[in-house]
């Protein structure tokens, strides 16, 4: 099967801009978003989550890359590929709500002979259960007849560097050995360290979501240590320091779980399996342990506060960093906010300062106003510090500058300040 692809990402978050950026080195590549400020903004050279540069950004624009909103824009593409949020709703149970609607999109564009492959995060099934049939119906067409599909989990880390999309290992599969091969080769021709290619969809989509559910396990357990070794009065990250000088010992840290894949994906497998009758102990355990550290750290805060005489009612509170993670500008579902709303029941007077999250964006979606202040207004400010993401603006300070009374409290959930100007840490 000749199979020459002119490719369309649906999607241009995270995952989807900097895979159609690198698609459209080497084929003719179209990005198509239904929020038409975020295309306007790619159109004109720049990337809110700053996962492309503007530089690089700008080149595939040269190059003939582009953005759009309008669906007939993609309908001359024989290549889509799904790149769209696969989100737990209030109750943690799967949303597949951006996956469905997106399969909408592709269902009316879709033609005969073309592929779509999908890249969101699920549970084994979804593709070719839940998401292919919506495309027959829209389409009118015959899945594995008409057209065909694949599934390559997405293994962004966002924020990172080193790890970019083209360094990327990926994953792939297809809907026939044939589709198998054509999805794998066009992966495979842009990825500088290749390509697995996965026995069935199936396989792909339970090797991505195993995953992330294997760190969240790996991390629970060492936010259980954390717990055990606070109370025993041992700093937990000594002791991980002398454990890693053993060969085989896998050296993790405790700390907060958020963002959109460690803490949402486990729960599309703790569901599925459900359904199958087998109740997964350990990942809803880890699941439930690691949703709680945030109201832990802000209790450790809280005790401290108590040991060392300071009022805990109305005090004055800097939080620093509300990002998921360092050096990166995701909010999503970030555990930070589980401190501040601890908090907040025995003081209003929190001030959270992060220099890359967007502050529209934290009000909107958190109520969370951040500071426009710098670092340099903050001295003898707060009777307590919070050191909750470790971005590299905070590399450098000394956070009890910051507090107004000497027996102020510096908490640092990251273990990532010099340990002599704290009184804890996770």
């Amino acid at each position: 099967m000749e199979f020459s692809p002119k490719i369309a990402v649906i999607g241009l978050g995270y995952v989807g801009l900097p895979l159609a950026r690198l698609f459209s080195t080497k084929y003719p590549t179209i990005g198509f978003d239904l929020n038409t400020a975020r295309v306007d903004a790619l159109n004109a050279g720049h990337d809110a989550t700053l996962e492309v540069s503007d530089e690089l950004l700008q080149s595939a624009i040269a190059q003939g890359f582009k953005c759009t909103s309008n669906i007939n824009d993609i309908k001359n593409c024989n290549f889509y590929v799904v790149a769209v949020p696969t989100p737990v709703d209030i109750n943690n149970r799967p949303d597949l709500a951006p996956l469905i609607g997106a399969s909408k999109t592709v269902g009316q564009v879709i033609s005969k002979g073309d592929i779509v492959v999908y890249e969101s995060t699920v549970y084994p099934g979804v593709t070719e259960e839940e998401c292919l049939p919506v495309v027959e119906q829209v389409s009118e067409l015959k899945f594995n007849t008409d057209f065909y599909a694949g599934y390559s989990p997405e293994r962004i880390n966002p924020g990172d560097k080193l790890h970019t999309v083209e360094k990327i290992k990926k994953v792939t599969s297809g809907s026939t050995p044939e589709i198998a091969d054509i999805v794998d080769k066009i992966y495979n021709s842009v990825l500088i360290n290749g390509t697995h290619k996965a026995p069935s969809i199936k396989v792909a989509e339970a090797s991505k979501i195993i995953e992330n559910s294997q760190r969240d396990v790996n991390i629970a357990f060492m936010n259980e240590l954390a717990k055990i070794f606070n109370a025993m009065g041992i700093d937990t990250n000594d002791v991980i320091e002398a454990a890693s000088s053993k060969w085989n010992f896998i050296k993790l840290k405790p700390g907060l779980v958020g963002g959109h894949c460690i803490s949402v994906d486990p729960y599309y497998l703790i569901q599925k399996a459900q359904v199958f009758g087998v109740l997964p102990r350990i990942m809803t355990a880890a699941r439930r342990l690691n949703d709680g550290m945030g109201d832990y750290v802000a209790n450790q805060v809280i005790k401290l506060m108590n040991k060392k005489g300071v009022l805990v009612k109305d005090s004055k509170i800097l939080v620093l960093g509300f990002t998921f993670k360092e050096n990166c500008p995701d909010i999503r579902n970030t555990k930070v906010i589980d401190i501040i709303s601890t908090l907040r029941e025995y003081t209003n007077d929190i001030t959270v300062f992060d220099p890359w999250a967007n502050p529209q964006k934290t009000d909107k979606e958190y109520g969370v106003t951040l500071t426009d202040k710098t670092l340099q207004d903050f001295d003898n400010k707060f009777d307590a510090v919070i050191l909750a993401v470790s971005h590299n603006q905070f590399t450098e300070i000394n956070p009890r500058t910051f507090l107004r009374i000497p027996n102020g409290v510096v908490y640092d959930v990251k273990g990532f300040l010099n340990r002599e100007l704290i009184d804890g840490r996770l």
